[in-house]
């Protein structure tokens, strides 16, 4: 090998010209960020979605429960609709336990949506000031 392909720089400072003129690894660093940051979006926007529709469904089955037991008490003839309201009841419970774990997953996909957000900006303010240093 010859001498001054070796490098033997071993701090950040020595080494920062390099990491400047590094196109390959800042293309890279922004694809990678690219490809992830969307996906990310996209999934919390899914869940946002599924969350409002959820707590809508919650609130039919409340409403048809409350309109089921309404028709049941009306009825002149005893209807057993007990075990309809049990069944609305458990979806409903159901429903609710959906909601707390897609609520849990979109809080989890906001901190990951914060982080990309800091190592972007870290990214860059570490760009930009490794580079002007170098000018």
């Amino acid at each position: 090998m010859e001498e001054d392909s070796q490098s033997s720089t071993t701090s950040v400072d020595e080494n920062t010209e390099n990491f400047c003129n590094n196109p390959t690894r800042d293309t890279l660093a922004e694809g990678l960020m690219g490809l992830i940051k969307p996906t990310v979006d996209q999934l919390d926007e899914r869940v946002r979605t599924t969350r409002i529709s959820q707590l809508e469904l919650k609130q039919h089955i409340e409403s048809l429960a409350e309109e089921l037991k309404k028709i049941s008490e009306a009825q002149q003839v005893t209807i057993d609709l007990d075990a309809y309201v049990r069944k609305l009841i458990n979806a409903k419970h159901r429903v609710t336990v959906l909601t707390n774990v897609l609520q849990s997953a979109q809080e989890r996909l906001n901190k990951i949506h914060q982080s990309i957000e800091r190592e972007t900006v870290k990214r860059k303010v570490l760009l930009e000031g490794a580079c002007s240093d170098i000018q």
